[in-house]
């Protein structure tokens, strides 16, 4: 395996192929990426064999800034059959170790988003032949690899696997948050979005009762509205007078 596949926002190309090459070159491992502006994705190729297995696993991904997913390219399909998909993807996966879940992706631009209708249908048939094949597990497994069939333009595809301790959970690597009706502006999601990828989940209550907490009665005290801090005690149980 010498090529590795990170998801990005568009127009930060750039920015994920220097991260990917500095992040890389501290483990020794040396290679060139190859980029298209706007493209939503660059692709790392390692001169070594085996490489990109080994960056996968070894780079922290939550220490990434500019990556949304990293995978490990096993293959890739040129000029799909629309009579036939399937088999060329099962072919590409040879090498593949045995996953764990399945997800038929785009990267996050406007031609490829187009196929994301075609990823949803064709990802129940794909799934259900990749566990007659053994290359998934008959049951949803998160301590084993994800598998990555990702669709850069019609009929064409890369095949890899990302580490389920190491990458991110979300598909296209994008979390799906939803904007509160009552929230005063879109930076609402931002944080929830940092929460997500800052933050451990099992400690977003202990995070918010602290920072939260402190943050208000510092803005109460510093504008002197200790009747509004009351009234917010009595309201929400994690802030205390």
């Amino acid at each position: 395996m010498k090529q590795v596949l990170l998801y990005c926002r568009p127009g930060f190309e750039k920015e994920c192929a220097g991260e990917i090459t500095d992040k890389a070159a501290q483990l020794e491992v040396y290679g060139f990426p190859r980029l298209t502006k706007n493209s939503g994705y660059v692709l790392f190729e390692c001169y070594q064999d085996g490489d990109a297995q080994k960056l996968i696993k070894e780079i922290t991904f939550s220490q990434l800034i500019f990556s949304r997913q990293m995978i490990a390219v096993v293959g890739q399909c040129e000029d799909l059959d629309p009579s036939d998909r399937i088999s060329p993807i099962l072919e590409a996966c040879e090498g593949l170790p045995t996953g764990g879940d399945l997800r038929v992706e785009t990267p996050d631009n406007n031609e490829a988003k187009e196929l994301l209708k075609f990823c949803r249908k064709f990802t129940v048939p794909l799934r259900q032949a990749m566990r007659k094949h053994k290359v998934l597990f008959a049951k949803e497994n998160p301590k084993r690899p994800v598998i990555h069939v990702c669709f850069t333009r019609p009929g064409c595809c890369l095949v890899g696997y990302s580490m389920s301790n190491n990458n991110s959970p979300f598909y296209m690597g994008i979390p799906r948050l939803k904007f509160p009706a009552d929230a005063p502006s879109r930076s609402t999601l931002k944080l929830e979005e940092a929460f997500h990828t800052f933050i451990p989940r099992e400690e977003w209550d202990e995070r918010l009762a602290s920072v939260c907490g402190r943050l208000i009665w510092a803005l109460v005290r510093a504008v002197g509205l200790t009747s509004l801090y009351a009234g917010l005690c009595s309201c929400i149980p994690w802030i205390t007078a």
